[in-house]
């Protein structure tokens, strides 16, 4: 396994990362949650990432009970906050109040005693940047967190929370999680490069594409037991299955099998490429996909390869 910084800070967190969207708590009862997670750390594994929202909260729970009597200092835990999480008017959002109450609420879930990573999981255009700036700083300076980050912030949002974050002597965003991959790669053209030279990395989600770029569901058929088969699932991949998707698929099927390595692998080397990139989180249902992503980590691609590769995501040569 290969370590990345988190940004610009000191932290290191494993280049492949295990997420729990749709997993953990839901889909994937707790004793394959276990067997993820155990596998997960076996193959170098250290950065994990969840969110208050994933199934109600049940998704913490279950990882905190999957590493249960793991060295606490040996992982990196993240989690998020924004969504509703009751019907009050002040249960979701980036207030100071939910903010706080969210991040309390969340370390009694995870069963810890601060978090390494706490993400806003979206913008919100209804509280001063500034006012969450200092409620994460506060959480910082208590010790309830180590870092923040965003999720999903465009270029210009980023810019003003690090902006804020200035002006008060405040501690940045180390992170932005967003989705990349290569059907999804919109964060080239903005949001790379200016969170790179604000010292904010990305940790990036889907980087297979909802399992898309397996190979899982060549010629658009739907297997059972996938993601796509599911009632949660299936408004979510489905409308993704279109020709150009599944032309590219197929084409990157063929070449990982003359590389010697899986569709997965090869997709997951080609967001690795990225020096922006600190991780990429992937989602496992059986601890042999966590095993097949880590060694992802240790692939460099030739120069031909990347150049293939971006050839067919913008549709060339399909």
């Amino acid at each position: 396994m290969n370590y990345r910084r988190l940004g610009a800070s000191g932290c290191r967190v494993s280049a492949v990362s295990l997420g729990s969207w749709l997993t953990f708590g839901e889909s994937v009862d707790q004793t394959t949650t276990d067997a993820c997670v155990r596998a997960a750390l076996d193959h170098g594994v250290n950065f994990f990432d969840t969110a208050d929202i994933y199934h109600a909260g049940d998704a913490e729970r279950a990882l905190a009970r999957a590493l249960a009597g793991v060295r606490r200092e040996s992982v990196v835990l993240a989690t998020k906050v924004f969504w509703p999480v009751a019907p009050g008017p002040n249960d979701r959002g980036l207030s100071r109040k939910h903010v706080v109450e969210g991040c309390h609420a969340a370390l009694e879930r995870l069963g810890t005693d601060y978090l390494d990573l706490l993400q806003c999981h979206r913008f919100d255009d209804t509280t001063p940047v500034d006012e969450t700036v200092r409620a994460m700083e506060d959480l910082i300076r208590q010790g309830k967190i180590l870092y923040w980050g965003t999720s999903l912030w465009s270029a210009s949002q980023i810019t003003w929370a690090c902006a804020e974050a200035d002006r008060r002597n405040a501690y940045r965003p180390v992170s932005n999680q967003p989705e990349y991959n290569l059907l999804e790669w919109s964060i080239e053209r903005e949001v790379m490069p200016t969170a790179h030279a604000l010292g904010v990395g990305q940790i990036v989600y889907c980087p297979l594409a909802l399992g898309i770029l397996t190979g899982k569901y060549r010629g658009g058929e739907v297997p059972a037991g996938s993601r796509a088969a599911t009632d949660a699932g299936a408004p979510i991949v489905k409308p993704r299955l279109n020709e150009h998707n599944l032309r590219l698929t197929e084409r990157l099927v063929e070449l990982a099998g003359d590389l010697g390595l899986t569709a997965a692998q090869l997709a997951l080397a080609w967001v690795l490429r990225r020096p922006e990139v600190a991780s990429a989180i992937t989602g496992a249902t059986r601890p042999e996909q966590v095993v097949e992503n880590a060694k992802a980590a240790d692939v460099t691609l030739a120069p031909e390869v990347v150049e293939q590769l971006e050839a067919w995501k913008r549709g060339e040569g399909l």
